[in-house]
């Protein structure tokens, strides 16, 4: 074995995309042209991570100079060295229990939870004609959207590279467009009743406000 063994294995970096990818899709079961271009850029995020986590270390070749010569007790080469934020803050111990290690798992593991559990009101929402307002729509307009950024981040945090941190704030612009494009063709669908959840629920972030009481909306 030698240090470079964990690279150029690009059957698993097919693998781990194609799993995330299907995982990914059980949980959002993409519908229209919209949901399918969000979840193509998410897609997408996935082949640049594992590309480079088991195939090609890019990242760590355009930093290797910089790399070695402000920690040069460490060889980057390796293939846990991939594990950026735990190599640079001096964790010694094995970084998949590192705490960013952990981390991601938990915005990883909400995020799909969060993404599986929006996409249940919604179909149910859709189905029966109404606006869906109950669940994780309760405390954000958009928490579908939000379960992706929270996967991505969670990625990110376990193993950051030059292009996925290039396409992470596109991403979330695009989400945010996607979003606001989906609230016009929703206001054109439930006009005053989309309003009066809007005036109370925030499109991402909970608030606190909305943590203490139901929109209008939902009843």
């Amino acid at each position: 074995m030698t240090d470079t063994d964990g690279y150029g294995l690009w059957f698993f970096a097919f693998i781990n995309v194609a799993i995330f990818i299907i995982f990914a899709f059980s949980f959002f079961k993409p519908q229209t042209a919209r949901d399918w271009r969000s979840f193509g850029a998410f897609s997408a995020f996935l082949v640049a991570l594992f590309s480079e986590m088991y195939g090609f270390p890019l990242t760590i070749y355009l930093m290797s100079g910089w790399l070695q010569s402000n920690y040069a007790g460490i060889n980057w080469f390796a293939h846990d060295s991939g594990h950026l934020p735990e190599m640079l803050f001096g964790w010694t111990a094995n970084p998949h229990f590192g705490p960013f290690h952990m981390l991601s798992f938990i915005l990883i593991g909400f995020g799909f939870w969060l993404i599986s559990a929006a996409w249940h009101v919604l179909y149910h929402a859709q189905h029966g004609g109404k606006l869906a307002t109950t669940g994780p729509y309760a405390y954000v307009r958009h928490p579908q959207y939000v379960g992706f950024i929270l996967v991505l981040t969670g990625f990110l945090v376990q193993w950051p590279t030059l292009l996925t941190l290039a396409m992470y704030p596109v991403l979330i612009w695009m989400y945010t467009r996607l979003a606001r494009s989906e609230e016009r063709d929703t206001r054109a669908a439930f006009g005053g009743k989309f309003d009066a959840y809007a005036k109370y629920v925030p499109a991402f972030l909970p608030t606190l406000a909305a943590m203490k009481r139901q929109p209008k909306g939902s009843r």
